[in-house]
């Protein structure tokens, strides 16, 4: 038989005891007693002595009793009567969601409730039913208030007060901030007169070394955020995540932008070309992991976005990027993979000295292994995917969710992404794996004679065995601004 651990909890107030006799003796031999009858064993006894329910925070037992729980040092509650443990429904509907998330039952003697029996879960059920109507009306209240507040044009404190505003303690109003302001006027005249990115005006700012409200360093998206946010021109808007609801009202602050630049601003944003940022292939970014900042020493990050050509086919661009430029830490600019290629093959072309004090050696059977192993593991997931996808298309045929046509067209792209993916895994597979000892000369010149043939998984490969890290600098051609040259100012190679 299992034995489960049952905490008794009592509960007298003064004013009971007096009127009504209802002492703590009472209530503690009547619960041992049942727990005899039921097999349990006595882990402790709780007791709040003249203390009255209403609420929990003010009762040392009841939540010595609470630590236990978590502690999983009592699995079963037992009371006299619901009302002993407490008289707040709200207490009530947390304490039975506490005895949930940690397994304990719950039992009153009084009210026949065992959590170990249909009817005494059927009463936990209900008492969730009702802790969800709860939750429902304080979301659906407070919802209310916020929309009323909006539209009496008061700015809601939930994401604290927009930068180039400020808000006095106890005050319902936001009023400008002289100084932010300066900001958001220039951020304003740098998206629309100088034609900046958004990560441009970022990176600006951060090198200007100017605080965010939090204290944080500027990014992409804070910019766009102020850029499309109609409180600059004296308005207040509520529920942008929803457009169902959402609204813009005068606000009863002071407009630092005028909406003629406003609305200048959100022409601009709403031509601009919309680009999707996906995640590729490790290989098809094959310098990334190796190249470094050659300016501040800080890796170089992916970058990369799909296009098209004139005759609408889908292309990859690939490209690096210092990851401490929206910091504000440097100022190296995007560098096309291209470019990098071409870079390398000249570093290397014009490689004469060498000072090379030991052999190389390279195990490839340690160091290309692991990366085949997990591009393998990569592109394998990607086709079970597909395979998924194959699957859900024939469910909308069968269900005449889709006809013969669009089946026949979606099943031709999977069949086209499969093939593609088990070359790949084919390509891994049949990669010859040996081990190998090469001085500095023999890497330089394998790769001088060899690298046009190397696929882009090997290439990856030769990258991460023989090549510690590769410092790459952008700088603006004197003679053709504002074109950039693109230089490799060091390669470090791996040495045991």
């Amino acid at each position: 038989m299992i034995i489960i651990k049952t905490g008794i909890y009592v509960r007298v107030s003064t004013e009971e005891q007096a009127k009504e006799g209802f002492s703590i003796r009472a209530q503690q031999e009547k619960l041992k007693d049942y727990i005899k009858i039921k097999g349990w064993e006595l882990y402790d006894v709780y007791t709040d002595e003249g203390i009255s329910g209403k609420n929990i925070t003010e009762r040392p037992a009841i939540n010595r009793l609470i630590a236990d729980i978590m502690k999983k040092k009592v699995e079963n509650v037992l009371v006299f009567k619901i009302d002993r443990l407490t008289r707040s429904t709200k207490d009530l509907i947390e304490l039975t969601e506490l005895f949930n998330e940690n397994n304990c039952t719950f039992n009153s003697l009084m009210e026949s409730i065992d959590t170990q029996t249909a009817s005494g879960r059927m009463f936990l059920k209900i008492i969730g039913i009702f802790a969800e109507f709860e939750r429902e009306n304080l979301i659906e209240r407070i919802s209310v208030a916020m929309e009323k507040k909006v539209r009496e044009g008061y700015t809601l404190p939930t994401f604290g007060v927009p930068y180039g505003y400020s808000r006095e303690i106890k005050n319902r109003e936001i009023t400008i901030d002289e100084e932010q302001s300066k900001i958001i006027k220039e951020i304003f005249s740098m998206y629309l007169n100088k034609h900046m990115t958004f990560n441009a005006i970022a990176s600006t700012l951060n090198l200007r070394k100017i605080e965010t409200n939090n204290n944080a360093t500027w990014g992409g998206s804070t910019i766009r955020y102020i850029l499309t946010n109609p409180i600059y021109i004296g308005k207040v808007r509520y529920s942008i995540h929803d457009e169902s609801k959402y609204f813009e009202t005068e606000g009863k602050h002071e407009a630092i932008i005028s909406e003629e630049i406003f609305t200048a601003v959100q022409n601009k944003l709403s031509k601009m070309e919309t680009r999707v940022y996906k995640k590729r292939p490790k290989e098809e970014n094959y310098y990334c992991g190796t190249l470094m900042c050659g300016i501040c020493g800080a890796k170089m990050s992916t970058h990369g976005i799909y296009n098209k050509d004139k005759d609408g086919n889908q292309l990859y661009y690939s490209s690096y990027r210092c990851t401490n430029v929206i910091k504000g830490k440097c100022q190296t600019g995007v560098i096309s993979h291209n470019k990098v290629e071409t870079a390398f093959k000249e570093y290397i072309e014009h490689i004469k000295d060498f000072e090379v004090e030991n052999e190389i050696e390279v195990n490839k059977n340690q160091n290309a292994e692991p990366d085949n192993l997990l591009l393998k593991s990569e592109y394998e997931t990607s086709l079970s995917k597909l395979l998924q996808k194959e699957q859900n298309i024939m469910t909308l045929y069968i269900n005449d969710k889709i006809d013969y046509d669009e089946y026949n067209k979606m099943l031709s792209l999977i069949k086209i992404a499969k093939a593609e993916y088990e070359a790949k895994i084919a390509e891994i597979e049949n990669t010859e794996i040996i081990d190998v000892k090469l001085q500095k000369e023999d890497i330089v010149t394998n790769f001088k004679e060899n690298w046009d043939l190397l696929t882009q998984i090997e290439r990856l490969q030769f990258l991460k065995t023989y090549i510690k890290a590769i410092y790459i600098t952008s700088e603006p051609d004197n003679e053709q601004p504002p074109k950039k040259l693109v230089k490799v100012k060091k390669v470090e190679f791996h040495q045991n």
